[in-house]
């Protein structure tokens, strides 16, 4: 048996000897340390809930025991696209069919004439048609998701894009990344499947290939250009990973681009999907913040999906996975943990494959998949609810686009900092000339320059944002990331606080 365990460490590249297979079959001492857990979890980063969270969160509990020592009153958490964290109000027909529906009794008739009261008609009609189909959400459900809300997920699709989808082609999940992580695993054949990520990208991307042990390929995206990318930069990544021994066999896309706020135009996208078809990638597009879009007229939302059917039999099979989400948009219902996925041209047995292994971890939570459907059916014009739905809806819209416009003159006027403005998603991603003076003090805190320039924003202001470093970049380049997430009315301050912090920490490493 213990030789057996030896072989079986050894093949899976843990190094352990005998002594310490003994040892851990004592009674004295832990079994699973960090020496003896698997490696590939050890290797796992993850910034945006790194090093700078868990400080701010020390800070958060210093407030709460003796604020006196401390500049400021709060600590802003800028690192995470967490809506309604920083107040981001619910939308509140979403909320209505929720509660429906986990409170039942409510629907029941002695109840109804209260509860008319309560709710408008069509969040009561709503509620009953998903529990009818639905049954009761202490239950499981399909691997996939509910059929009913699968259908609804596969008409927004074709309201969106012009195009047919089926509803069977569509995986319901715990959020966008429970999907991501699914189909990364299936192309992962060994340690030479290479995904090719863009730089900067979303440490999701890179922590997952971390835990597959799969090769992330590394293409750059043009900061002078919007954060778009070009054809030539693509195929100089693969030939170069191909040259090295790697099978690059998918490509991720983000757009609306996180960390960079960038949409990609019509024709980037075609040449992307022309890449793709012609190298023989299959193309993972994160489409999660295709609602968060503030250029409208010069830069719209296109899908990946609705741009590939448009391009005519020649790419009919292209292989592409899209991913949706409810925790982004104008509804940012994060805790609900509700996405889904479609599968475009994607090889039958395949689909038999995914199902399989949807099926391990029985079904999506329900919550999520209600908002699912909420959010891709929601009230339409005529219905009861829709005026206020619209009302809400529109209302944060603004409210973002104003702050994502605002935030970004504040950054520009920063001595050393230059910044694109966000045409989608909930981010900028400032570049920071810091100091040869501020260089050498991280150098000796053993920190990346922007994680010292982050950290010190931090501890001056309470505003919690995430170094570029965390999300890759062109190398001797320097940025952090920041949400334009918190209230509106507290703008004035938020900016201003970071005028004066960068003004100091400029003045205290002016070379």
């Amino acid at each position: 048996m213990l030789r057996s365990l030896l072989r079986t460490t050894k093949a899976c590249g843990v190094q352990v000897n005998q002594r310490s297979v003994r040892l851990s079959s004592t009674k004295h001492g832990k079994v699973l340390t960090v020496e003896t857990m698997h490696p590939l979890v050890k290797s796992v980063e993850y910034a945006v809930r790194g090093a700078l969270p868990i400080r701010a969160e020390a800070l958060s509990a210093q407030l709460k025991k003796d604020p006196s020592k401390l500049n400021f009153d709060k600590v802003v958490f800028c690192n995470i696209g967490n809506p309604q964290q920083l107040n981001q109000k619910p939308i509140t027909f979403f909320r209505q069919v929720a509660s429906l529906c986990e409170n039942t009794e409510l629907l029941k008739a002695e109840n109804r004439e209260l509860v008319s009261k309560l709710y408008p008609a069509d969040a009561i009609a709503r509620a009953e048609l998903l529990l009818k189909n639905i049954g009761s959400i202490g239950a499981y459900t399909h691997s996939k998701g509910v059929p009913h809300i699968r259908e609804n997920v596969a008409k927004f699709i074709e309201r969106r894009d012009g195009y047919a989808a089926d509803p069977e082609n569509i995986f319901l999940t715990q959020g966008a990344s429970e999907g991501i992580q699914k189909i990364i695993q299936m192309l992962t054949h060994n340690t030479k499947s290479g995904i090719m990520i863009p730089i900067p990208q979303y440490p999701l991307y890179s922590a997952t290939l971390s835990l597959v042990d799969a090769a992330p390929v590394h293409y750059y995206l043009e900061e002078k250009e919007d954060w778009g990318l070009s054809r030539a930069e693509l195929q100089k990544s693969v030939d170069e990973a191909r040259n090295n021994g790697v099978n690059v066999c998918a490509l991720v896309i983000i757009n609306p681009g996180n960390p960079t706020g960038q949409c990609l135009s019509e024709e980037n996208i075609r040449e992307i999907i022309r890449f793709c078809h012609d190298e023989r990638i299959v193309i993972l597009a994160d489409e999660v913040y295709q609602t968060n879009i503030y250029q409208p007229e010069r830069r719209p939302f296109h899908s990946f999906k609705k741009v590939l059917q448009s391009m005519g039999p020649e790419f009919n099979e292209q292989e592409l996975f899209s991913f949706h989400s409810t925790s982004k948009g104008m509804i940012g219902e994060c805790g609900r943990r509700g996405g889904y996925f479609e599968c475009v041209n994607i090889d039958p047995a395949i689909m038999d494959q995914i199902n399989k292994i949807s099926s391990i971890s029985l079904c999506p939570n329900v919550h999520g998949q209600i908002m699912v459907d909420l959010v891709t059916n929601p009230p339409a014009e005529g219905d009861i609810s829709h005026a206020q739905y619209k009302s809400e809806v529109d209302t944060i819209y603004q409210s973002l686009a104003r702050r994502a416009t605002k935030l970004a003159h504040c950054f520009n006027a920063l001595e050393g900092v230059t910044c694109n403005e966000a045409e989608g998603a909930m981010y900028l991603f400032p570049k920071i000339d810091l100091p040869a003076k501020a260089i050498e003090a991280a150098k000796e805190a053993k920190m990346a320059p922007d994680m010292f320039y982050a950290l010190s924003m931090l501890d001056h202001t309470g505003v919690c944002v995430v170094p570029g470093s965390g999300f890759g970049q062109e190398a001797g380049t320097y940025h952090f990331r920041s949400t334009f997430l918190p209230e509106e009315h507290l703008f004035d301050d938020f900016c201003g606080g970071l005028e004066k912090f960068h003004k100091s920490f400029l003045d205290k490493y002016r070379d």
